[in-house]
């Protein structure tokens, strides 16, 4: 009954009044000892600052959702779709470019860098092939991993000339991953289409060694670049196109080392210049049996017509006709039928054949324009075959070019200069190649070609008598026996040449040096041309020398070339 009781004392409510009397005794809490009653209410700036700051937030919410799923949510849809189902390129194997006796000079290899592409591109290592091989790019990569290029593209040489017939076709497959990138399962979707191989005219052996050739002179005499062309006289194929100095095919490809890039693309030698098909030049004497062969053609002289030669002809100086102005040889080579002319390369003979002097007539600027235009100098090729090939025009000097370039009339000295090479006469070493290939196979000037087995183009037929060819014939090998081209006199095979020294600038202290020709005297199988730029004067050897050391390679290495 107590314990009752008592429950019931605990649990009375209290009366208003005894409220009212706590309250009374608030003041004698200690607040500090946490007596009394303790708490504030929330101050309205409060409530309003914390509505704000929820109100940005879920603002800031919303926006970012319309902004993933209205305006980019396709865009973020593809991307988890392919985090799902990846498609992968698989890269089609590229074409293997061969030499025309099956040595492999660029193929594909295992990649090395695991984040590389599945094949790299593999180049021979011999000397001389740069420009002719040209250089790839491999495919691009996004900084997400994604192929924005995925294709193996040729930059240069027959990598570019022939890319739709190397890179294939490239195929694909699907990867499906886990969200951490784990490969699930893998489909292949297209097979990729292996490209077709390519084998070329050129023999890497023989275009090797006219590098090396026209290097070793370069370097040891002081020629700034130089570049050299075989060519079959009946086929137009090219069996060795090369062009000192060059670029690595490898180290272009690759790009791993990004300094030895840099050094190449700056180097003063212009190591990208293919000189061969790109390089204009000022020929010198190697144009005078196209000028004697016009002679021939317009009845100026007889071929047998003996001119005698002093060292130099004077005429009356346009600008003032009480002085004369002297059009000096590089020696006084005496008295010279046209065979002997072009042995000993006189100036003078055909200074006076190609503008006339005194009793001989010449043959003239609008004829010397003529007969070069059908060996195909002023143009590239008829048909455009191959811009590989056949890239610059280059010069020949008349009076509508001058009239253009300078604004000044045309005098018969300016024919003079012209007829002997000289002048504002610019020319590829391609075009000799395929010019003088045209002398050696009686008037049949061919495009250049450099697909083995190729069928040959014959860009045009000239029209001169047989006869007229067979003088010219023996003049070039009249200047390997006994004139300007005997460094070409070899035991082993019978050459016809002609050699050129083209002087450059006012000062003419600087020459390009030219020997072209072509063998078996006979029956011309090959010819040729090979060039050095920019050496003193005063060398005493030149490009004669590097062919030379070339046709004692071949004969103890290929001496197929001279059976």
């Amino acid at each position: 009954m107590k314990m009752f009781n008592r429950k019931r004392r605990l649990s009375k409510e209290m009366d208003p009044d005894e409220v009212l009397l706590d309250s009374s005794n608030l003041p004698e809490y200690d607040t500090a000892q946490m007596e009394g009653r303790l708490e504030k209410p929330i101050s309205r700036a409060m409530l309003f600052s914390v509505m704000i700051i929820f109100v940005i937030m879920a603002g800031a919410f919303l926006v970012q959702a319309v902004k993933l799923q209205v305006m980019n949510g396709s865009e973020y849809k593809a991307r988890s779709d392919n985090n799902i189902l990846r498609p992968v390129p698989l890269f089609a194997g590229r074409g293997v470019i061969y030499d025309r006796n099956g040595l492999m000079l660029a193929w594909n290899a295992p990649g090395q860098d695991p984040e590389s592409v599945e094949t790299e591109r593999r180049y021979a290592t011999s000397t001389g092939l740069a420009h002719m091989l040209g250089y790839v790019q491999y495919p691009s990569k996004d900084s997400n991993g994604f192929y924005y290029q995925e294709d193996f593209m040729g930059i240069a040489g027959a990598e570019k000339y022939f890319d739709e017939a190397l890179k294939g076709t490239i195929g694909s497959r699907l990867v499906e991953v886990d969200a951490r990138g784990k490969v699930i399962s893998e489909n292949v979707v297209k097979p990729p289409v292996q490209g077709r191989s390519v084998t070329l005219s050129i023999d890497s052996r023989v275009q090797s060694a006219v590098y090396r050739n026209l290097k070793d002179i370069a370097q040891r005499v002081g020629f700034t670049g130089g570049a050299g062309v075989i060519i079959d006289v009946h086929t137009g194929e090219i069996i060795a196109m090369t062009s000192y100095p060059e670029y690595s095919s490898q180290t272009m490809s690759d790009k791993i080392d990004q300094s030895a890039v840099r050094s190449m693309l700056n180097d003063p030698g212009l190591l990208f210049l293919n000189r061969a098909v790109d390089g204009l030049y000022t020929p010198g004497s190697i144009v005078k049996p196209y000028v004697a062969l016009g002679a021939l053609g317009e009845n100026v002289i007889d071929p047998s017509t003996v001119i005698v030669t002093n060292g130099s002809i004077s005429i009356p100086n346009p600008y003032d006709s009480t002085k004369s102005t002297l059009f000096r040889d590089w020696k006084n080579n005496g008295s010279l039928d046209m065979r002997h002319a072009i042995a000993a390369s006189s100036d003078a003979y055909f200074y006076i054949i190609g503008g006339g002097y005194k009793d001989q007539k010449g043959l003239g600027i609008a004829n010397i324009d003529k007969y070069l235009r059908l060996f195909g100098f002023g143009t590239t090729t008829v048909d455009g075959s191959d811009s590989l090939l056949m890239n610059k025009a280059g010069t020949i000097p008349t009076p509508e070019w001058k009239k253009k370039t300078f604004s000044e009339d045309w005098y018969v000295g300016d024919t003079y200069h012209t007829a002997i090479g000289q002048y504002g006469f610019q020319v590829t070493p391609m075009q000799i190649a395929r010019g003088v290939a045209a002398i050696a196979n009686g008037g049949t000037l061919l495009s250049p070609t450099i697909v083995k087995d190729d069928k040959p183009h014959i860009e045009s037929t000239i029209s001169i008598p047989a006869a007229d060819f067979q003088v010219v014939h023996e003049g070039m090998r009249l200047s390997v026996k006994m004139g300007t081209s005997v460094a070409l006199n070899v035991p082993y095979a019978d050459i016809a040449g002609k050699s050129g020294t083209a002087e450059l600038g006012v000062s003419k202290a600087n020459v390009n040096s030219w020997i072209t020709g072509f063998w078996p005297y006979e029956d011309p199988k090959y010819a040729f041309v090979l060039m050095l730029e920019h050496g003193s004067v005063h060398n005493l050897i030149g490009a004669a020398a590097a062919m030379r050391q070339t046709l004692d390679w071949m004969n103890l290495n290929t001496p197929e070339y001279f059976k």
